[in-house]
């Protein structure tokens, strides 16, 4: 089956994906747009999990002030090269993540940043709300691995839903942007401040 160029534009268009990368896609999803999509995602999460060991020493800070200076944030987003670093999309990239620290507030980057005893004490405490509320033993498990999940999922800026789209995740679009500049980018780190919060 031949792709026709009105579904090849309209593939680019969703994707940002390449002409040859659109056609392929849509041929070998016999011209199902909804399934050629899924394909050039699966084919961008390999190509982005390829270049996630390559080291990342150029990028930008991004300060960002808001609430008429009622929250502060700075990020570190790295990248390859500082070709990549000062594009458009870069710039973009690294500012959305400053608005979503500002808007979502996380505590650490990545699941594996969350120290130990954070994690043993948010799993004690869930145990023990459960037991109290007289939940089945063979259950208590399930429900404290459900309370993680969501303390993972609000708690770590990667897995947080993206404040634009909450369809997307932030480790989605910065996937995304991985695979749009060919280059391995990583979120390095980030500080938020509020007047008036308690030192931690």
């Amino acid at each position: 089956m031949t792709a026709s160029v009105e579904d090849i534009k309209k593939l680019r268009e969703l994707t940002g994906a390449g002409v040859l990368d659109c056609r392929e896609a849509l041929e070998s999803s016999n011209g199902d747009i909804e399934n050629a999509v899924i394909l050039l995602r699966e084919k961008g999460l390999s190509k982005a999990a390829k270049r996630a060991d390559r080291e990342t020493h150029n990028g930008r800070l991004e300060l960002y002030s808001h609430g008429d200076g009622r929250v502060g944030v700075m990020v570190e987003v790295n990248c390859e090269t500082d070709f990549v670093a000062r594009t458009d999309a870069f710039k973009e990239f690294a500012h959305e993540i400053a608005l979503q620290v500002a808007a979502s507030s996380p505590g650490w980057i990545r699941e594996e940043d969350v120290p130990e005893e954070v994690i043993e004490e948010k799993r004690e405490i869930a145990r023990k709300i459960a037991e109290e509320e007289g939940k089945p033993a063979d259950i208590i498990e399930r429900i404290v691995d459900g309370k993680m999940k969501k303390f993972f999922d609000e708690a770590c800026l990667l897995r947080q839903e993206y404040i634009r789209d909450e369809d997307q995740t932030v480790e989605d679009l910065l996937k995304e942007l991985i695979v749009s500049t060919g280059e391995n980018i990583s979120i390095r780190r980030f500080e938020r401040w509020a007047v008036g919060e308690e030192e931690v």
